[in-house]
């Protein structure tokens, strides 16, 4: 008997909960909270993320565990130093940053966030990275697909 549920392919539109995580533990979880909506191929998820999600099928609940790279590899020009004086003109000028601490920045446009990771303090300045922080380290990718168009 063939299976009538739909599967994934490049193009579809899925409805599911996922959870990524690293060595450090999740960085994101959608499980217990309203599930996320998604369409293979539009950059939403990271194409190593989607390429393992192409050809399962509606209704699975499975975890993958995804190799190094799935996010690209950590790129050190993705490090970069702000001056604490720029860092005033962004944001709170009695902001105390400690190594580990997420920083959101708006994007150029002004329209959006992006996020860095704390990862030296200087006398003068603050060396965040910019990096996906899931680059360059291996995946763990759980996920229970809901819907399939």
């Amino acid at each position: 008997m063939t299976s009538t549920l739909a599967r994934v392919q490049p193009g579809s539109f899925l409805t599911l909960h996922y959870r990524l995580a690293g060595p450090a533990g999740d960085i994101i979880n959608t499980f217990g909270g309203k599930p996320a909506t998604l369409t293979i191929g539009t950059g939403e998820l990271a194409p190593g993320v989607e390429a393992a999600l192409i050809g399962l099928e509606e209704g699975v609940h499975t975890t993958l565990q995804l190799p190094a790279g799935a996010y690209g590899d950590k790129n050190p020009d993705m490090q970069q130093w702000l001056s604490r004086k720029e860092l005033r003109e962004l944001g709170d000028p009695n902001e105390e940053y400690r190594i580990g601490d997420v920083v959101h920045f708006p994007t150029p446009d002004r329209k959006g966030q992006f996020g860095g990771v704390v990862v030296k303090l200087g006398d003068e300045a603050v060396l965040f990275d910019f990096n996906h922080p899931l680059a360059g380290q291996p995946v763990s990718f759980e996920v229970q697909l809901i819907g399939v168009l």
